[in-house]
């Protein structure tokens, strides 16, 4: 049955009613947005972001004629690309007419929690995430080793090697945490070894939920995949977002609508006297993560997550990076592998290797004295070997 708001879908705004009011959440809001950095609003599809890759060094000089070395600093660019959220909502006019309600209204704001639901699965997840995105969190973070198995206890989340060590491994302190609302649950159930409950709250009041003092999030617009992860921490102010072009509400009233499948009409609006709600909204996010002291080269990121209970289905992409040799091609150690965010350096075998769901993914590979190279790597449901060979640079 074609999507529409008939009269069946909005009979209870049409009966008398028990109450003058409806009853109605407040549109849930995307939590990415919330605990993101917002930048100025994007005045192009695109928007560059130039982002510190290398530190200076500094030298002791050797006594008093010694010579000063000279040393390197490096940017390169990280970019913004907008990406679309749109829905058509087609209402027949009699419906309208005969609602004692506004309907518009009413549907306005759920709209506005779908757009919330699918920003957050995109960044967080990779959720049907735009081509033109980078990685989603738990790509990026599974690519540094950040993922911690065991489920919810104080080991994994505040032990040595638990989910906020592997934050400030990197160099950042975890201003925030998402989780599904089931989390909650099993944080209460945390006990120490007399069985006593380690995250107490206030009785008498409500109490926000926090770990070592990063408050926690649940998101209510059903957007945390949990058969991906339990809970998600870092510092999502190194997360950031822009936006193209806020929500947008248009009412339609002579267009053609038709199926994005076959391309069929399935309501002439004017012919069958309807209206259709139409919403749109665009914005773009990256993580720039750029080079600091503890994590110079930029192979960790500011994020961790908790493993679901059966860890989710990845392959292995194992680039190998040799020069170009006409007799004996060398492996190039150092080379720093790309894959749309996630970066990994070559090691003395010339190899990184990453752990991928499938998809596409966009490449480059980069190293001194070299000159670059970029491609598409395809991941499917087996291990994918990726050779790059790279040019010397003249």
């Amino acid at each position: 049955m074609p999507n529409v708001i008939d009269r069946s879908r909005a009979e209870a705004l049409i009966r008398e009613q028990v109450v003058s009011t409806i009853f109605q959440d407040a549109p849930k809001q995307s939590v990415v947005m919330q605990l993101g950095r917002k930048l100025p609003n994007m005045t192009s599809k695109q928007t560059r972001i130039p982002v510190l890759s290398m530190l200076p060094l500094a030298y002791w000089v050797n006594g008093d004629t010694g010579y000063k070395q000279t040393s390197r600093q490096a940017w390169e660019n990280v970019y913004l690309t907008a990406g679309e959220l749109a829905v058509i909502v087609p209402i027949p006019e009699a419906v309208l007419a005969d609602a004692e309600f506004d309907i518009l209204g009413e549907v306005t704001p759920r709209v506005n929690e779908a757009i919330g639901l699918r920003v957050d699965q995109a960044v967080l997840f990779g959720i049907n995430r735009p081509a033109e995105w980078q990685n989603d969190i738990i790509t990026v973070a599974r690519q540094a080793g950040n993922n911690v198995s065991g489920g919810i206890s104080y080991d994994s989340l505040l032990g040595e090697n638990g989910l906020f060590a592997k934050v400030e491994d990197a160099g950042y302190t975890v201003d925030g945490v998402v989780a599904a609302m089931g989390a909650k649950a099993s944080l209460r159930g945390i006990k120490d070894t007399n069985g006593h409950p380690l995250y107490k709250s206030d009785m008498q009041g409500t109490t926000p939920y926090a770990l070592d003092g990063a408050p926690i999030y649940f998101p209510e617009n059903g957007s945390f995949d949990t058969s991906v992860a339990r809970m998600v921490a870092g510092n999502f102010k190194q997360l950031v977002y822009a936006i193209r072009q806020d929500v947008d509400v248009k009412i339609l009233d002579q267009a053609v609508i038709q199926d994005p499948s076959t391309k069929d009409i399935i309501f002439n609006l004017a012919q069958q006297d309807m209206i259709a709600l139409r919403v749109t909204f665009r914005m773009g996010w990256a993580m720039p993560n750029p080079a600091t002291r503890m994590n110079e080269n930029r192979v960790n990121v500011p994020f961790a997550y908790i493993d679901a209970a059966t860890a989710y289905t990845d392959q292995t992409v194992t680039f190998t990076v040799k020069d170009n040799a006409e007799s004996s091609p060398n492996a190039i150690a150092g080379a720093a592998v790309n894959v749309n965010g996630s970066i990994r350096l070559t090691g003395t075998d010339g190899t990184a290797v990453f752990h991928l769901r499938a998809g596409e993914y966009p490449y480059s590979v980069k190293a001194d004295g070299y000159r670059p190279q970029t491609g598409t790597v395809t991941v499917a449901a087996a291990a994918v070997p990726v050779a790059v060979t790279l040019p010397a640079s003249k």
